[in-house]
């Protein structure tokens, strides 16, 4: 078996997954309780922020724990409008957002917010001349994404920062989701973003829980009500085996950091010459350091994605038809979409996205499966 979806979900390491069951047994208390066993879970959630914190070098009064990426897009999306909209009610986000922020922003636009899309050029970039020119007094929010989870382009966010700065009042948020483990921390997080969206099963974490980063002295209105917990920001009982073992997989997923980005890296770039080397295919994944290294989107030409996948799916090679949010739905990739790629191309899309545990040897077999494929489907297209 060739695992090759690794923006949908990773495995969870063995590492993580034995802290999970352990804490489960023995940490049986709820971490607001006053007794003994409430205080032993208590320190137990305590310490596992510190260690993100220390890892994403912020402080430790800055992580805030939520059940994944789309919890935290959607609070900060929601939580900055309701908090800021005495004030003023105009928020940018990209044209190719993933569903979590695209279609909460679309939420508020149908109670009255509005709603700004950067466009993006044919190389699935923001526009920053487009994006300077929505920029004004009235803008609450600035959400874009660090790297994108259908084709992998790592957006400009260092450059948009800077534009931010004379407009400090703006919050900016990026979805680093797909960008954690993946690119430099400075890459996505330079110290003018206020909010960062991430989810602990895209590190070889559990599902089912992720944190933000809320910078200092920036407010967002709760999203969930009730008792008061994550300093009043989140309530809900915190979900302490998932977020120790979180923090488990996000110290492991960084170590040799620089190493496993080389070795993802070599593994794309090959595939990348291997794909272009055929007639029929179209790459919408750049082999250049502008896109991410784990992020490898192609198509065939008069394929839909979805056959791709079930015919590699019989050989025991597992990908996606782009983002999972929309694989099922047999939907076009929204940010083929924005970048003018007629809608006949985007449909054969299909998304390779490696991993650190995937092997030379997976990449030939992955080559020699697609050239018989290839020889199968030429008289279709």
């Amino acid at each position: 078996m060739i695992y090759f979806d690794h923006s949908a979900t990773t495995k969870i390491l063995p590492e993580a997954l034995e802290a999970y069951v352990k804490t489960s047994q023995q940490i049986i208390g709820n971490p607001s309780s006053l007794h003994d066993l409430g205080n032993q879970a208590s320190l137990l959630l305590e310490k596992a922020r510190a260690q993100i914190a220390e890892i994403m070098e912020v402080a430790t009064s800055e992580i805030y724990f939520t059940s994944g990426g789309t919890e935290g897009n959607n609070w900060i999306l929601k939580g900055t409008a309701f908090e800021k909209r005495k004030f003023a009610q105009r928020i940018i986000i990209s044209a190719i957002e993933h569903p979590a922020v695209y279609e909460t922003a679309k939420q508020l636009a149908k109670i009255g917010f509005k709603v700004d899309f950067v466009p993006v050029d044919q190389r699935g970039f923001v526009k920053i001349d487009e994006f300077k020119h929505l920029l004004g007094n009235d803008v609450i929010l600035v959400s874009i994404m660090g790297v994108n989870n259908e084709i992998g382009s790592i957006q400009p966010i260092k450059e948009i920062a800077k534009i931010l700065e004379n407009y400090p009042t703006i919050h900016f948020h990026v979805d680093a989701v797909q960008a954690i483990g993946k690119i430099a921390k400075a890459a996505y997080l330079p110290k003018r973003v206020d909010f960062a969206t991430f989810s602990a099963h895209k590190i070889h974490g559990p599902r089912g829980v992720g944190f933000i980063y809320l910078k200092k002295g920036k407010r967002l209105a709760p999203l969930l009500a009730g008792g008061g917990q994550e300093n009043n920001q989140r309530s809900g009982t915190e979900n302490v085996p998932g977020i120790v073992a979180m923090a488990k997989a996000l110290r492991l997923s960084m170590e040799n950091h620089q190493q496993k980005i080389r070795h993802v890296l070599s593994l794309r770039n090959a595939l990348g010459k291997f794909l272009k080397s055929y007639k029929k295919v179209s790459l919408f994944t750049d082999i250049t350091n502008d896109f991410a290294p784990h992020i490898l989107t192609f198509g065939l030409k008069g394929m839909r994605g979805e056959v791709m996948v079930h015919a590699f799916a019989e050989k025991q090679i597992y990908l996606s038809t782009t983002s999972a949010c929309s694989s099922r739905k047999k939907m076009p990739a929204n940010t083929l979409k924005a970048m003018d790629i007629p809608n006949k191309i985007a449909k054969t899309a299909v998304r390779i996205s490696l991993d650190e545990s995937n092997t030379v040897t997976e990449i030939e077999q992955f080559m020699k499966v697609f050239a018989q494929l290839y020889e199968k489907f030429e008289n279709v297209f």
